[in-house]
């Protein structure tokens, strides 16, 4: 098994963080979880879950405006990607662009004939998994 896999994956949002991760040897990505910011603890809950699937890496998808800077919605994801750090010093993160991720998964959603506005959870976990591929395509 690669030692760099498995890689988990989270859109970070402001109510919601969409979960992906790949499979043990990192070749498919797929998604996991949406978890409730709310009522769950985001950090305490990706601790479990990089426990539980054994992850070797973290990627969180950073929003960037369109003209590649970053404004304040990528200033909190950092904070998040600090917090993280702090509580799995031993895992890697990554930062990857999340450009057009949300857009493209509610696209391949609706192609697949589901209605990503009725179903928010499920578009965090299709973003997150857009960005995982996309880290993936970049670095393997």
């Amino acid at each position: 098994m690669d030692p760099d896999h498995p890689v988990l994956c989270l859109d970070h949002g402001e109510a919601r963080i969409g979960v992906a991760a790949t499979d043990p040897v990192g070749i498919m990505a797929h998604p996991v979880e949406t978890i409730q910011v709310k009522t769950t603890d985001a950090i305490e809950r990706v601790v479990e879950l990089v426990a539980q699937r054994q992850v070797r890496q973290i990627v969180l998808g950073l929003p960037l405006n369109m003209n590649g800077t970053e404004g304040p919605a990528a200033i909190k994801v950092r904070k998040f990607g600090n917090l993280l750090k702090k509580r799995l010093p031993e895992i890697p993160l990554h930062y990857c662009d999340e450009t057009m991720t949300t857009m493209s998964a509610a696209e391949k959603l609706h192609q697949a004939g589901r209605n990503a506005k009725k179903q928010k959870s499920i578009i965090d976990q299709a973003a997150a998994v857009e960005i995982l591929n996309n880290w993936l395509g970049q670095n393997y």
